[in-house]
């Protein structure tokens, strides 16, 4: 009883979504990015999302990040500016002309080379070839393979190393169980696949397209 009666709260409420997005700040670079991956369809993170991402690149300390899925770098630029100064950002994506444009970008916003690789390939082939428990926290974009690349993550992930799988919610279509697309049955079976395992303890947020959030727990 009492969630429906804060539900009715709630939905005579602002526009949650909106206000949370519009706190966060984007700078010149990643505005234009974003610009830059709105032309080619690159799925870049929302800033709400981007934002997210610098709190935890600065809340674990990250020295040592993985983002599956560059898109145009505006998810790159934001766990930049929340990594510290030794850390080095790994960031891969299957399409040449995304890796292009994001590696464009970090050199115009004066990026150091020495703090960011990018790698273009088959996103689960580069995955297998990084090095077990090497990573403070991994960000997974795309959806094909999700299930093998969270598999992968446990393995790259360090002890209570951080997970975060971006549009996890296909902006809404993982919850309407009608959505039987290829991508929304993924996503909703890696949802399930972290839920029901003991080894990672998650949430899920509704701020962009949706984000889940795991922690390696042994």
């Amino acid at each position: 009883m009492a969630w429906f009666i804060l539900k009715d709260v709630i939905s005579g409420r602002g526009d949650m979504h909106a206000f949370s997005e519009s706190f966060a700040h984007e700078d010149y670079f990643m505005q234009q990015a974003r610009a830059n991956g709105e032309e080619i369809g690159a799925p870049d993170p929302t800033p709400g999302v981007g934002n997210f991402l610098k709190f935890a690149a600065q809340l674990s300390k990250a020295k040592s990040v993985v983002e599956i899925g560059t898109g145009s770098g505006v998810g790159g630029l934001w766990l930049l500016s929340g990594m510290p100064a030794d850390g080095v950002l790994t960031t891969i994506d299957s399409e040449r002309e995304h890796s292009k444009i994001a590696r464009n970008i970090f050199e115009e916003a004066d990026v150091p080379p020495t703090k960011y690789r990018i790698i273009t390939g088959k996103l689960i082939e580069v995955i297998g070839k990084l090095a077990d428990s090497s990573y403070e926290l991994i960000i997974i974009r795309p959806a094909l393979d999700l299930f093998d690349m969270i598999q992968e993550s446990y393995r790259l992930l360090k002890p209570n190393g951080l997970l975060i799988i971006d549009q996890a919610l296909s902006a809404g279509k993982v919850a309407d169980p009608t959505q039987r697309d290829p991508e929304s049955i993924a996503r909703r079976d890696g949802i399930k696949v972290i839920k029901e395992d003991e080894k990672w303890a998650a949430s899920v947020l509704p701020i962009g397209a949706g984000v889940l959030v795991a922690n390696k727990l042994t």
